[in-house]
């Protein structure tokens, strides 16, 4: 197993786990949609700004550059939008856990689309991530017994919608191998998306207040995150990245009980940690 590839997607994971713990700290000030349309334009701008510098232009590609607009369209826009909402009404640590189905959405898609069809011992570590996972989650449901139905589906169809830009973008990387064209064009293409849903959701001023700063922040942490993944993608098979990067939850909760002072932590927390980590050696070992 490369060690780089492993480090680049669990890089990813952790900047992702950054953006929803710093989440509550910008949804005090204004709500999902108002943040959406500061924390991913200036994502996009900042990665226009470096486009000069990063981007391969030798290597473009008209497919690839397809697919990335498609993957942008709702990733990370859509998502965004999705985990903001879920964040204020069930707090990061929940809307990490229920990300856990992301690898499984991953990989399935990857083996229509790419034919990566992941080994015996991939999948039996895929099925422990995500079973392990999902203890956090249930549990996490339990202290939120009150949460509705349709609540618990905002992170889940973000995991669903995170996990299919995977493969669309592997899919596009192999005509354009360049991580920063992928996350540039989608950020671009997130940013516009997001820019019009504002327009016709909640066209009112976004507040004067510096801590609208916690946006970008945030942003800057969403697209270090996409860039680490691409970068991974890149280089690595969905099936093995997709899992590493589902480790997310697993950080949200540290970075949680460190920057919000939550130590809700269960001996089911831990049997679901070490079920999590076990799965993610499998998936290592395997690939």
């Amino acid at each position: 197993m490369d060690i780089l590839l492993v480090l680049t997607a669990l890089a990813a994971a952790v900047f992702y786990a950054f953006g929803i713990v710093l989440a509550p700290l910008g949804l005090r000030v204004a709500p999902p949609v108002a943040g959406g349309a500061v924390s991913v334009p200036s994502s996009a701008l900042f990665f226009l700004c470096l486009a000069p510098f990063s981007i391969d232009v030798g290597s473009y590609d008209p497919h690839g550059l397809a697919l990335f607009m498609l993957a942008g369209a709702f990733f990370p826009a859509v998502v965004t939008l999705l985990n903001f909402a879920g964040n204020v009404r069930l707090g990061p640590n929940l809307v990490g856990a229920l990300g856990n189905l992301t690898p499984l959405f991953a990989v399935a898609i990857a083996a229509v689309l790419l034919g990566d069809v992941p080994g015996p011992w991939q999948v039996l570590g895929i099925l422990a991530v995500c079973g392990g996972l999902l203890m956090l989650a249930l549990e996490r449901m339990r202290l939120h017994a009150g949460a509705a139905l349709w609540v618990l589906m905002l992170p889940l169809a973000a995991a669903v919608l995170r996990g299919a830009a995977q493969p669309i973008v592997k899919l596009g990387l192999e005509s354009w191998p360049d991580a920063f064209a992928a996350t540039t064009v989608g950020y671009v293409a997130s940013a516009i998306v997001l820019v019009s849903v504002r327009r016709v959701v909640s066209p009112a001023p976004l507040p004067r207040d510096p801590r609208m700063l916690w946006y970008c922040v945030i942003g800057l942490c969403n697209g270090l995150s996409v860039v680490f993944l691409y970068t991974a993608l890149t280089h690595g098979p969905v099936t093995v990245v997709a899992p590493l990067m589902a480790t997310y939850p697993l950080i949200v909760m540290g970075l949680n009980r460190v920057i919000h002072g939550d130590r809700a932590l269960t001996p089911t927390t831990f049997a679901g940690i070490a079920i999590s980590v076990a799965g993610v050696a499998v998936v290592l070992a395997a690939g």
